[in-house]
């Protein structure tokens, strides 16, 4: 899942230090989203989310091989 979750941080100047206070997390959590080496749950998505004030796909995309496969008759 590719996101742009270190870009939006930077744009409010948020530490990973302070972001992960802000909703609840540890540093390491919003190091690894970074990294793509975590994909968060849906309630931290919701809470970036509102903490940003814009939608989840702003910071979230699924890449072309995560997309669900079209069903075939």
């Amino acid at each position: 899942m590719k996101n742009r979750l270190k870009i939006e941080r930077a744009i409010l100047e948020l530490t990973q230090d302070k972001l992960a206070n802000k909703i609840g997390v540890s540093r390491q959590t919003i190091s690894s989203i970074e990294k793509n080496r975590y994909v968060p749950s849906t309630v931290l998505a919701l809470r970036l989310s509102s903490l940003f004030g814009k939608p989840v796909n702003d910071f979230f995309e699924l890449e072309d091989s995560e997309m669900p496969m079209p069903n075939t008759v």
